[in-house]
């Protein structure tokens, strides 16, 4: 899919498999994860980043997520990290078309930063789905692992919501999946590509920074935290946990 695409912190092999996902997306009903990649023709970049649609309205989410803020989240502020990613691979791509030299520390940092950042918002939005189409709880498998772990659901949701208000500045909070010792665990991402344990996929994750939250919240992190529980799409984290387990 892609050619000399740097991926630093060994992220690569945990988070960012969409060769794994591809008919998962289709099943979603989300379209196809091919439309997250937009063809180019011309000799520079071949491959670049598209915003993915979202698989519900702008207003769908409410009240919990009010359409202008998912608008300016998804509209703005994904799509800022979708450029910036396509601006960086087509500087690096010129660069080793006409062997010059770039920053390659910056570069590798802010391709790390806004890739993430891209990826990231993508599960987000696609665990979602309006309240009146959630269940309340995990289904199947998934709730099994989640009681098998945690003990209960109610205390996954509190530790994953501690985990989430506990966030420094800007993060996220993740659940991940360990296949070597079937385990699940939360972690907190700073910013979009630090603390991220490579080889560990995402099941789903809390976007915390206040960009996320603030035109409905302002301040409140934990109300929004509170408001997430009840939009979750918890039948298709079900469909995708079946699928990462080796």
């Amino acid at each position: 899919m892609f050619r000399s695409i740097w991926i630093p912190f060994g992220f690569y092999s945990g988070l960012f498999r969409y060769s794994d996902l591809l008919g998962f997306y289709s099943d979603s009903g989300a379209n196809s994860a091919k439309q997250l990649i937009v063809k180019r023709v011309d000799n520079m970049a071949k491959d670049l980043y598209k915003l993915p649609p979202l698989k519900y309205g702008y207003a769908d989410l409410e009240p919990y997520i009010s359409e202008e803020q998912l608008r300016i989240h998804h509209d703005k502020h994904h799509q800022g990290y979708v450029n910036n990613t396509n601006a960086l691979l087509e500087m690096m791509e010129k660069a080793r078309k006409e062997g010059t030299d770039f920053d390659y520390k910056a570069t590798a940092k802010a391709l790390s930063f806004n890739l993430s950042g891209h990826v990231l918002h993508d599960f987000f939005w696609w665990e979602m789905t309006p309240a009146s189409n959630a269940s309340k709880e995990p289904v199947g498998e998934f709730a099994e692992a989640i009681k098998e772990d945690f003990g209960s659901f109610e205390r996954f949701k509190k530790e994953f919501s501690k985990v989430a208000s506990s966030v420094e500045g800007s993060g996220w909070a993740a659940l991940t999946f360990c296949n070597d010792t079937k385990r699940l665990g939360i972690v907190q991402i700073e910013k979009h590509n630090v603390n991220l344990v490579p080889d560990f996929p995402i099941i789903m994750d809390l976007d915390v920074w206040e960009h996320a939250y603030y035109i409905d919240y302002k301040n409140d992190r934990g109300k929004f935290i509170e408001g997430f529980w009840n939009i979750i799409d918890w039948e298709e984290l079900d469909k995708y946990f079946k699928k990462i387990q080796k």
